[in-house]
């Protein structure tokens, strides 16, 4: 099973492997490592190549590009092949064992970790997915 949820939501068992798909660990101002986030155990592995390009998040957050333009922008950057071979590991990892994706927005409306699990579901229609708020 694929699950998506916020980083700093509670540690659940059933998050099994827990994947921060953030591109980096900061606080706002992009610079200051997040202490919420150097502590042991928030994640088990990070895949950077999931995360959007940090140019477009912030054109995002600043207004400046549509949610349709950033989703185009996401889904290409998905298709290239390091980002392609990642997804595709992704899903044969979620048909296998319990896989949370992970990232700071509260839900997955507006957010990458819906996109990818969008992805991972076009990849394959029978990957049970499930957002959690």
């Amino acid at each position: 099973m694929l699950r998506t949820k916020c980083i700093f939501k509670e540690k659940e068992l059933e998050d099994g492997l827990r994947i921060s798909i953030m591109s980096r660990h900061t606080l706002n101002d992009g610079k200051t490592p997040d202490p919420r986030l150097l502590e042991p155990g928030v994640f088990d592995r990070h895949r950077v190549e999931l995360a959007p390009h940090p140019k477009i998040v912030g054109m995002w957050y600043k207004k400046r590009i549509s949610w349709e333009d950033f989703t185009l922008a996401y889904f290409m950057k998905l298709h290239e092949p390091v980002e392609s071979r990642s997804v595709d590991e992704l899903v044969v990892l979620a048909r296998k064992q319990d896989v949370t994706v992970m990232c700071v927005e509260d839900t997955p409306e507006h957010c990458h970790r819906g996109l990818l699990a969008q992805r991972c579901g076009m990849i394959d229609p029978g990957l049970e997915i499930r957002h959690v708020v």
